[in-house]
């Protein structure tokens, strides 16, 4: 069966070793006036790209407000920040100059600025984004998909609650990707994205929807060329075919086209947020650590679709006779992929212990909400399999 879909994917990408000096006229293009620039730690400035950014929009005489300090998980509290400023300064276009964590961000504030209640009402489920500021990218991380997709994940300081909403008016209007941007990442931070990258197609190739062939082929292309290249760019950092690849996989990853056809199921992604809402750590860590546990979980139901994995992404070979045999060999050779790259594979090697009982409760509370809610779609995960999995993660 084939889902029916409507892809819609509005955001101009201007790729390339040159692609950063068409920035003005970009910004002009889309309305920009007077624009936020907005960024996250010291090494977008450190690395001399903001001061570039500042000289162009005053050579082509685009005023700016400027607004740092986002950091991995972005906060509830910064993103109030913005929209106060960009009131204040009547702002018209924000531009995100770092990754996924500035970019939802930005889009945050995007949707704040025209809103008269509480920001955190769109994700607590107590109003729908009606607006959107027009929001630009200058990618330097590629790992969230943020610049292509409808999603925002915001984390509210007070309580620790990290929640995704999801709707077109944040697609951002444009995104500048230059692969020579991302020759200083750390290689843990690298890894992270990397991961994060193949889990966006993951969670929907994973899907009760099997007979999109055309879906599945360019599913498992992404997931073995992100899977190569890592290992490229983790020897050679200034490697720019395979930076290349990866920061083109990042967008395409998860800007729905891995979806055509298929369902979505980010069972994964959702155990995860209470991961790093709990404990701080880096997304794409998280999801490694989490990903067998919940593979493991769901893979006797579905061994036909982990035996295509194994087999058509992992390279493992198919003896036809013992199917569940093969598609354990699919998912261990997924485990020895992360560890090879230095992500974990357990909570423990995620956090540098075990969870105790009641961090799990917690995380099990504010994944289903009280009990109130299920994630996934390939199989529905209730309150008991959230716990479930979180037990067998920390082993």
């Amino acid at each position: 069966m084939i889902k029916d879909f409507n892809f819609y994917a509005p955001t101009r990408i201007v790729f390339g070793r040159e692609s950063e000096s068409q920035l003005p006229q970009l910004i002009k293009a889309h309305g920009g006036s007077r624009v936020l620039v907005h960024y996250g730690g010291g090494s977008a400035r450190r690395s001399g790209l903001l001061d570039k950014v500042f000289d162009m929009l005053r050579q082509a005489s685009i005023p700016f407000v400027e607004l740092g300090g986002v950091v991995p998980n972005p906060l509830l509290s910064k993103a109030e920040e913005g929209v106060d400023l960009c009131r204040r300064e009547h702002v018209d276009l924000i531009l995100a100059v770092g990754g996924g964590s500035v970019i939802d961000s930005a889009k945050a504030i995007g949707y704040g600025v025209g809103y008269d209640g509480e920001l955190w009402d769109f994700w607590d489920g107590k109003a729908t984004p009606q607006s959107c500021l027009p929001i630009g990218v200058m990618l330097t991380i590629p790992a969230a998909g943020s610049e292509m997709s409808s999603s925002c994940v915001i984390t509210k300081d007070d309580g620790q609650l990290k929640r995704g909403i999801n709707s077109d008016l944040c697609r951002c209007r444009f995104c500048i990707m230059n692969p020579e941007r991302t020759y200083t990442l750390p290689a843990y931070q690298t890894a992270a994205g990397a991961t994060d990258i193949m889990m966006h197609t993951m969670e929907r190739y994973f899907s009760k929807y099997e007979d999109m062939t055309l879906t599945d082929a360019i599913a498992e292309a992404l997931l073995r060329t992100v899977k190569d290249s890592v290992y490229e760019v983790l020897r050679h950092p200034e490697d720019y075919r395979h930076r290349a690849q990866i920061m083109w996989a990042g967008s395409l990853a998860h800007n729905d086209l891995t979806e055509c056809g298929t369902e979505k199921d980010f069972a994964t992604h959702r155990l995860e947020h209470e991961l790093s809402a709990l404990y701080g750590v880096t997304h794409g860590a998280g999801l490694a650590a989490l990903w067998g546990s919940w593979a493991r979980f769901v893979m006797p139901r579905h061994v036909s679709r982990f035996v295509q994995f194994a087999v058509n992404v992992m390279g493992v070979s198919n003896d036809f006779a013992h199917p569940e045999e093969v598609a354990l060999r699919g998912i261990e050779a997924t485990e020895r992929f992360y560890r090879d790259i230095h992500m974990p594979t357990s909570i423990p090697e995620l956090i540098g212990r075990q969870a105790t009982d009641d961090e799990i409760a917690v995380m099990v509370r504010k994944c289903s909400r009280g009990g109130t809610i299920t994630v996934g779609a390939l199989e529905v995960i209730a309150e008991q399999d959230m716990e479930t999995i979180y037990r067998m993660a920390n082993e």
